[in-house]
C-alpha cells in the first residue's frame, strides 16, 4: 500500500485553511465585543436617563409638596386671624373655636374651587392638620424671672413631674440645664474672658433631649410643656388636667378632671369666672400667672402623596390682627401611617 504523497500545493492550502479559520474566529470575537459594548453603553445612557427622571420626578415633587404645605400653614394663620378679627381684641381663646378642631385627612381635590378640575391621571393628595393653644402647656421660660430662678415656676414644674410620675432626677437634670443657659443666674461660671459660657438653649420641646431628659419621659411631657420665646401665662380653658393641677398649689388632679369636665360643658369667659368654679384652689389665680385669652399657637400639618407622608410643625404668634410665623420644622419623610387624630 502507497502513502499519499504531500506536495507543496497541498501544504500550502492547509495553511490557507487554518488562517482563514483563525481570521473567522477573530472577527467573530470582534464582533461580540463589539455588541458586549454597544449593549453596556446603552444600558448605561438608558439608566442615566432614568436617574435623571427619577430626580426631577422626586424634586417637582417635594417643590409641589412644600407649595402646598406652605398654603396649609398660611390658611391655619388665616384662621386664627379670623377668629381675632371676630373677638374685636377682646375675646377668649377656647376648645370650642373654629381654630381648635382638627382636620382630618382630606382629599385636597375636595378643597379646589369647580373651575380647577382633578384629572384621572393625577395623584391624589390627602391633607390633614390642626392647631393648637402653646399657652395650654407649662412654658419652661418662666423658669426665670428678672434674670432670676422663679420659685412658684419651679414649684409648678415639679408639680407636673409629681403628677405624670416622672422621676425626679430627670426633673433637676432639666433645671440646672435650663437655668444653666442663662448667664445671668449664678449657676453658669464665667470664663477666662469674662464671659459666660452658655449651653444654646432649646427653641422647641424635642430638643429638651439636650437637656438630659430620656424619650420616655419627654414623650410624656410634651403635651404638658412648651419652649416659647417669652414668659407667657397659661391658658385656663385650653389647659390639660395635669397643667391646671401643677399650676395651683393644693389642687389635685381629680379635682383638676372634674373642672376640665365642667368647663367643657362652657368655656370661662374671665378669670372671675375661672376662680369660682375652681372653688379655694381659685384664690390663687392671677393675671402673671393665668389667663383665658392666647397669643401663641403650634400648627402641625401632615400631607400624604401615595405611600409618602410629609409632616411639618409650625409656631406662631398672634398680635392683634397680625399672625407671625416665628419658625417651622419640617419632619423626615416617613411611610404611609394612620391619620392625623
Amino acid at each position: 500500500m502507497t502513502r499519499p504523497t504531500t506536495g507543496p500545493n497541498t501544504l500550502a492550502m492547509m495553511t490557507r485553511c487554518k488562517r482563514g479559520q483563525n481570521q473567522s474566529g477573530a472577527a467573530l470575537l470582534v464582533a461580540m465585543l463589539t455588541v458586549a459594548l454597544v449593549a453596556t453603553l446603552a444600558s448605561a445612557a438608558l439608566w442615566q436617563q432614568w436617574r435623571q427622571v427619577e430626580i426631577e420626578s422626586a424634586e417637582r415633587g417635594r417643590s409641589q409638596t412644600a407649595w402646598m404645605m406652605t398654603g396649609a400653614l398660611d390658611w391655619s394663620r388665616l384662621i386664627l386671624r379670623e377668629d381675632a378679627i371676630s373677638a374685636q381684641g377682646a375675646g377668649v381663646d377656647h376648645l370650642g373655636e373654629p381654630w381648635a378642631l382638627p382636620v382630618q385627612e382630606s382629599k385636597l381635590s375636595s378643597f379646589l374651587s369647580q373651575d380647577q378640575q382633578w384629572r384621572e391621571d393625577d395623584v391624589e393628595v390627602f391633607l390633614s392638620g390642626r392647631i393648637t393653644d402653646a399657652q395650654s402647656r407649662m412654658n419652661l421660660t418662666n423658669l426665670l424671672e428678672d434674670g432670676k430662678p422663679s420659685p412658684l415656676a419651679l414649684a409648678q414644674l415639679a408639680a407636673l413631674f409629681d403628677r405624670l410620675q416622672l422621676p425626679a432626677s430627670e426633673l433637676q437634670k432639666l433645671v440646672e440645664a435650663w437655668l444653666a443657659t442663662k448667664p445671668q443666674t449664678p449657676l453658669v461660671r464665667p470664663s477666662a474672658s469674662g464671659l459666660a459660657k452658655a449651653p444654646l438653649v432649646p427653641q422647641q420641646t424635642a430638643q429638651l433631649r439636650w437637656m438630659g431628659l430620656s424619650a420616655a419621659t419627654l414623650l410624656a411631657l410634651q403635651e404638658h410643656i412648651t419652649v416659647l420665646p417669652e414668659p407667657t401665662p397659661i391658658n385656663l380653658n385650653t389647659a390639660s388636667a395635669e397643667v391646671l393641677s401643677a399650676s395651683l398649689v393644693g389642687f389635685d388632679l381629680s379635682s383638676a378632671r372634674q373642672a376640665v369636665a365642667l368647663r367643657a360643658r362652657g368655656h370661662w369667659a374671665s378669670l372671675n369666672a375661672a376662680r369660682e368654679a375652681l372653688g379655694p384652689a381659685g384664690l390663687q389665680l392671677n393675671d402673671k400667672q393665668h389667663s383665658v385669652q392666647s397669643r401663641y399657637f403650634e400648627v402641625l400639618g401632615r400631607m400624604r402623596i401615595d405611600n409618602v407622608v410629609q409632616q411639618e410643625l409650625a409656631l406662631v404668634r398672634r398680635e392683634g390682627n397680625q399672625v407671625r410665623m416665628l419658625w417651622r420644622v419640617k419632619s423626615p419623610q416617613q411611610s404611609h401611617s394612620a391619620p392625623l387624630q
